[in-house]
């Protein structure tokens, strides 16, 4: 595989030229590298921001619209939903038709949604406003990395580039649950959110250069609902399955997801355009970049999406304290991602995420017995350990991303891995949810999923420190 660095390739000078129907002003002048680098951090930063925002207000979210505990799931799984079926999808129509023109609608339209969620009156309307928001996410993306390597020419640039772009992953994590906590609404977290989004899609407009890849390929819209369909049968089993495992409409659900799963492959295989080339998976950094993404989602995001509810039910925290505390996490784990470049030529990307599920393992550890004993304080060592390794993974996935497919699909690879990484990440929060509901008190389920999610964490971290790098193609 060949490496993202070096000169311009191809595709890197042709404009979109997509066609009306989604035509955007062209910029007057060529890629410029710290704008593009502000804009595409900041609409990611608030795209995890959205994502985050239930996180410390699921109680009273769920309150106000009356959402039944077997139900709550679905409030913090819309936005993973929406973005795991579209980032592929995402990533091949940002490479074909035009990189700028995806990013500017995802972030208007993830705008739109947001603020559009905090009006809603019914759990059904809030998770289908999340779904759209998380399918807008997709969107934003899966192009912002295509769009930063298309704006760094050199393999310095494009290394400090991806990694201030992964800290704004981190810092959209960390800053998203101290804004919904700190305001006295949820709903008006959500539309200032949606304002500030939308704001940066103006500013889009202009402030980024069109690219697109040398070969336009049509929609793989087969593929994309295929992928889509197995993805809500997956999460809607692993939702109703905490009320038992083995009734029918789990069974079938799961039978469905699997045969929709056979199908997508089979898709895949056999289109012109796919959306993911499935031979990429015989190579060891993009299956690296796949794994360290899944389980990213399942052992990591899939318990902290979940803890700060956890917290405020077992300790009585507020949803600012609980904020605050999850800050300590988020907050180092920024920290880490934004310097985790330091690394770079000292100790590979794969062994970084090696590192960063080792550190989670221990930090959620560190954690078990607290909540039992009602004690907070007792979390923070974990908190911070755990912390660390976030951001070690969060600085390690895009640069490995980008790093294991041709620079001609750097969406694509972007998508692939945040696709599995919001999987992992869908699975993980109705796992967190099913193992609390049936440990008989939410202190002592809090720790069955604590260590399940370290016993994930160190099966991926065994699983990328036995794959060999292979050659660059």
């Amino acid at each position: 595989m060949s490496d993202t660095t070096g000169s311009r390739t191809a595709e890197e000078d042709i404009g979109g030229t997509a066609g009306p129907a989604l035509a955007v002003p062209r910029p007057a002048r060529g890629p410029r590298p710290g704008v593009t680098l502000a804009l595409t951090s900041a609409a990611t930063a608030l795209a995890l921001m959205a994502y985050t925002a239930p996180m410390v207000t699921l109680a009273r979210t769920a309150a106000d619209l009356r959402t039944a505990p077997s139900a709550q799931a679905w409030l913090l799984n819309g936005a993973p939903l929406g973005l795991a079926a579209l980032l592929l999808v995402a990533g091949s129509l940002a490479d074909d038709y035009g990189r700028r023109r995806i990013f500017v609608w995802g972030t208007c339209v993830l705008g739109v949604t947001t603020a559009l969620g905090g009006l809603t009156d019914s759990t059904l309307l809030f998770t289908l406003a999340r779904v759209a928001q998380g399918a807008a996410s997709a969107a934003l993306l899966a192009s912002s990395l295509g769009l930063i390597v298309h704006a760094f020419t050199t393999s310095r640039g494009r290394l400090h580039a991806s990694g201030v772009w992964g800290a704004s992953v981190s810092g959209g994590i960390a800053v998203g649950p101290l804004l919904a906590g700190a305001l006295p609404s949820w709903r008006l977290a959500y539309a200032v959110l949606g304002g500030a989004a939308l704001i940066v899609a103006a500013l889009s407009v202009r402030g980024l250069a069109e690219s697109r890849s040398a070969h336009r390929g049509r929609p793989d819209l087969a593929g994309a609902a295929a992928f889509g369909l197995a993805l809500t049968a997956l999460v809607a089993a692993l939702t109703l399955g905490r009320e038992g495992w083995l009734r029918a409409p789990v069974l079938l659900l799961l039978a469905a997801a699997a045969l929709l799963t056979a199908a997508f492959a089979f898709v895949e295989g056999r289109v012109r355009h796919p959306m993911i080339d499935l031979t990429l998976l015989r190579h060891p950094l993009f299956l690296a970049s796949s794994v360290g993404g899944l389980f990213t989602g399942f052992a990591v995001i899939g318990l902290f999406s979940f803890l700060p509810t956890l917290l405020q039910r077992t300790l009585g925290l507020s949803p600012i304290g609980t904020a605050w505390l999850f800050f300590l996490w988020s907050g180092l784990s920024f920290v880490v991602a934004l310097f985790a470049r330091l690394l770079n030529g000292r100790l590979s990307h794969r062994h970084q995420l090696t590192l960063g599920f080792v550190l989670h393992a221990v930090g959620v550890l560190a954690m078990l017995g607290a909540l039992d004993a009602g004690s907070w304080h007792r979390l923070l060592p974990g908190l911070l350990v755990a912390g660390m390794g976030s951001g070690l993974l969060n600085a390690a996935l895009p640069l490995l991303a980008v790093d294991s497919v041709p620079a001609a699909r750097a969406a694509m690879g972007s998508g692939a891995q945040q696709s599995a990484r919001y999987i992992g990440s869908c699975a993980g929060v109705a796992l967190t949810i099913a193992l609390v509901a049936s440990a008989g008190t939410e202190a002592r389920g809090a720790d069955v999923a604590l260590v399940v999610s370290a016993a994930l964490s160190l099966l991926a971290a065994v699983v990328l420190a036995v794959l060999r790098e292979g050659k660059r193609r």
